[in-house]
C-alpha cells in the first residue's frame, strides 16, 4: 500500500514544471532609444576690418528726410588725404554731401559725410589727430562739446556757431571710428537738427560691416 505515500511528489513535479517554464520564457528586450545628433551651427567670426565697398557705407537719399537732395558724391584722392594722414597709412576715402533749401525763407542746410579707411593699428591715431584739430578752444563761447550717444568704437560731437554773416550759421559735427574706418558727419546751416545728426550717425555706423 505504498502508492498513496507518493502523492506528495505530484505538487513537487508541478512546481518544478512551472519554474522551468518561467526560465525558458523569453524576456522582452528593452526598447532601443535612438540618439538624435543635432549639428551645432557656428557663425563665421566677424571681420575686424571693413569688407563693404565705401560707396555702400555712404548715407543714401532714403536715409535722410525727403526734402534733402544729393549735391555731391565722390571718392577722395590720395593727394587730398593730407600728408600726415597718408603717413598713418590712409588707404581710401569717400565723401557725400546733401542739402535742403528753402529760397523763400533764405534757409539752407547741408549734411556732409567723410569716410576714410586706415590700418587697424593707426585708425585710433587718425581719430585722435582729427579730434585735436576739430575741437573748439576751451574758452570759446560759441563752440562747445555736446553730449552724444556712443557711436562705433569711439566718438565725440560738438556744436559751433558762426556769427560772421547776417544770419548765424550753426554746425553740429560728430566723428567716430568703427573697425578700421574713420567717419565725420557734419550738419550745418541756418536751421539745424541735433536729433537728425544722432539718427544719421547711428545709420552710418550700422553700415560698417
Amino acid at each position: 500500500m505504498g502508492y498513496p505515500s507518493r502523492l506528495w511528489l505530484l505538487p513537487l513535479c508541478i512546481a518544478c514544471f512551472l519554474v522551468s517554464a518561467g526560465c525558458v520564457a523569453e524576456v522582452p528586450a528593452p526598447p532601443v532609444v535612438e540618439t538624435l545628433i543635432t549639428p551645432v551651427l557656428t557663425s563665421a567670426p566677424e571681420s575686424p576690418v571693413v569688407t563693404a565697398p565705401l560707396a555702400d557705407l555712404a548715407l543714401q537719399k532714403e536715409d535722410l528726410p525727403s526734402d534733402y537732395h544729393l549735391k555731391d558724391r565722390t571718392v577722395t584722392s590720395y593727394a587730398g588725404a593730407g600728408q600726415v594722414f597718408r603717413d598713418l597709412g590712409w588707404q581710401q576715402g569717400y565723401q557725400v554731401t546733401y542739402y535742403r533749401m528753402d529760397t523763400d525763407l533764405n534757409d539752407i542746410t547741408m549734411i556732409t559725410q567723410e569716410i576714410a579707411v586706415y590700418p587697424q593699428k593707426t585708425v585710433r591715431d587718425a581719430y585722435s589727430l582729427k579730434k585735436e584739430r576739430l575741437l573748439p578752444e576751451e574758452d570759446s563761447r560759441t563752440d562747445y562739446q555736446v553730449p552724444f550717444p556712443q557711436t562705433g568704437d569711439r566718438s565725440i560731437a560738438w556744436r559751433e556757431v558762426s556769427t560772421s554773416g547776417i544770419t548765424p550759421i550753426v554746425t553740429y559735427t560728430v566723428i567716430f571710428t568703427k573697425k578700421n574706418v574713420y567717419e565725420k558727419i557734419a550738419l550745418t546751416g541756418t536751421s539745424t537738427d541735433y536729433e537728425l545728426l544722432k539718427s544719421l550717425a547711428a545709420i552710418a555706423a550700422e553700415k560698417i560691416r
